[in-house]
């Protein structure tokens, strides 16, 4: 009785198991879709995701987001942006403090600019961005990040009941035909840390 159970168990736990890989697989296949993907049309903020910043300076990644977000901006797609991202380690600037100064400098007014930095993850900058929209009646926004970030962000937002246009950084979108290991392997990340989300696990 006892082997029964035992190949029962190990039966289970292998379905389980390629279920699991199966629906990884699946959602790293949309992950990959949405990040080919420009859907910016008019929304109440733009959202742009953090990235590194060296000594108060962006970091490349983060310079190509915020660049990105500033010229949707300026075609009149939304009237403010919203920077995101924490310290990061750095004891004197937050990602999202940088992104706001790099914006302002390049000319957006300061009221156009709202800054979460607070944030220590994906998931806690989104939902506090979420909470700084929803304080402000903002209903709708443009998403602003790499590819591979898109999928996820957009989930997260959209369990908040906001509308979310995603808008990847141009230099990142690359055919799936063409998608590097690396890319392939970001896909995966993303497709782990969306699950996990999922079941309560945020990262």
């Amino acid at each position: 009785m006892n082997r029964i159970l035992l190949r029962v168990g190990l039966g289970a736990a292998a379905v389980g198991t390629i279920a699991a890989g199966v629906g990884l697989t699946t959602v790293a296949r949309e992950i990959g879709r949405q990040s080919q993907v420009d859907e910016a049309q008019p929304a109440d903020v733009i959202v742009v995701l953090g990235a590194a910043e060296y000594r108060g300076h962006p970091s490349p990644v983060l310079e190509a987001r915020l660049n990105h977000a500033l010229f949707l901006y300026l075609r009149g797609l939304a009237p403010r942006i919203l920077t995101t991202g924490g310290a990061g380690g750095d004891p004197s600037f937050t990602e999202g403090g940088v992104a706001q100064a790099y914006l302002s400098q390049h000319g957006v007014p300061a009221e156009a600019i709202l800054v979460e930095s607070e944030g220590e993850s994906t998931v806690h900058s989104v939902a506090a961005a979420a909470e700084i929209m929803r304080r402000m009646n903002l209903e709708s926004c443009i998403v602003v990040s790499d590819g591979y970030h898109i999928y996820r962000v957009k989930k997260l937002l959209e369990s908040q009941g906001l509308k979310v246009y995603g808008s990847p950084r141009p230099e990142d979108r690359v055919p799936l035909e063409q998608a590097s290991w690396k890319a392939e392997w970001l896909y995966m990340r993303q497709a782990v840390a969306y699950g996990l989300w999922r079941v309560g696990i945020p990262i």
